[in-house]
């Protein structure tokens, strides 16, 4: 497998103080294929929008919203960023503002691969795509999803209805019947109809079931990540409830961490990241949760970003309960090793 030595080529964090009006963010490196936004200061809605689906199509992530047309948010992907308008969500004045990006492949195109012909911006070096289809709702189906490898994570939202978004983790998704949701508090998920086929994902294509969350008879687009040594990880950890807490490798300093507890209680999904992170040796401390719209806040469940991985330093059952599990997807700063040339120590 090739090693990814610029990890911020494929992913990016930016950060900025919106001004209410217009204004191009720059910094990114790359031109974006999909960002995920969140206004820090105030209780927005995160926000994504992706090349496939176009800058005037705003969906929510802690929401069940249908896909918005608006055209007061994101007005451009740019060579390095992108451009936003006066919307409070991504340009509130003086508000400080979080943005990820990923690179895809650019401007979409067919794909035949599975019985549903889809439309894939996808990067085969990062394991990334934005995947288009118009669902079944018939078990079997299968969608192409142009990675070149089998996905570890498939996010999936019916852009016409006002539905879940339904969440594949290869770790604890082992059967048809298990899903979690990205916009709820919810552990895993077991029962109900089929809501993806497990023995039909694959190098080419990812396999639904007739759920009409994630495989509705409207229009729906898919995030779709494979682990990629040096930039990506999608794993699960028990926690011991310790301030000396789970360690857990990831081959690579970490950027960004999300993780959600799956074994009992209903808690949120944590993001952490270097961007918002306080300066205090290796401790990223700042939380936004994907499953609401609240503001960020320092939390007693601290990671420590280091330079193969991420330690728990807190007791919190969010991130680290005395024997609970946890999923989480990580990406990458710095990879282990590599001829980037930047040092991989900790902070």
């Amino acid at each position: 497998m090739a090693q990814i030595n610029k990890p911020n080529t494929y992913f990016n964090i930016v950060t900025y103080t919106g001004n209410g009006s217009t204004q191009s963010i720059t910094g990114v490196n790359f031109q974006p294929d999909w960002v995920w936004f969140k206004n820090r200061t105030s209780a927005y809605s995160h926000k994504v929008y992706d090349v496939v689906r176009g800058v005037t199509k705003e969906l929510d992530p802690d929401n069940t919203n249908a896909e918005n047309t608006t055209t007061d948010e994101i007005t451009s992907f740019d060579s390095d960023g992108f451009s936003v308008a006066g919307g409070s969500a991504v340009n509130q004045n003086t508000a400080d503002i979080v943005a990820w990006n990923w690179l895809g492949g650019g401007t979409g195109v067919s794909n035949t691969d599975g019985s549903i012909t889809s439309t894939v911006s996808a990067n085969t070096t990062s394991g990334f795509s934005v995947v288009s289809f118009t669902g079944t709702q018939t078990l079997g189906a299968t969608v192409g999803h142009g990675l070149g490898a089998v996905p570890k994570v498939i996010i999936i939202k019916d852009r016409d209805n006002a539905r879940n978004w339904n969440v594949y983790h290869a770790s604890v998704c082992d059967s048809d019947f298990k899903f979690l949701r990205i916009n709820t508090t919810d552990g895993v998920i077991t029962g109900g109809a089929t809501h993806f086929d497990i023995s039909a994902m694959s190098s080419t294509v990812f396999g639904l079931g007739a759920d009409n969350e994630s495989n509705p008879i409207a229009s729906a687009i898919a995030y779709c990540f494979a682990e990629k040594k040096g930039f990506s990880k999608f794993g699960s950890y028990t926690g011991n409830g310790s301030a000396d807490g789970t360690f857990v490798y990831t081959g690579f300093k970490p950027a960004f961490v999300m993780i959600k507890r799956t074994s009992g209680g209903t808690d949120s999904w944590y993001i952490y990241d270097t961007a918002r992170a306080e300066t205090n040796g290796n401790e990223v401390d700042i939380v936004l949760e994907a499953d609401v719209a609240n503001i960020e806040f320092d939390t007693s469940g601290d990671l420590d970003f280091l330079s193969n991985g991420f330690k728990n330093r807190g007791t919190i059952s969010v991130t680290n309960g005395s024997g609970e599990n946890y999923i989480y997807m990580a990406f990458a700063e710095n990879p282990l090793v590599g001829t980037n040339n930047i040092p991989t120590t900790a902070r």
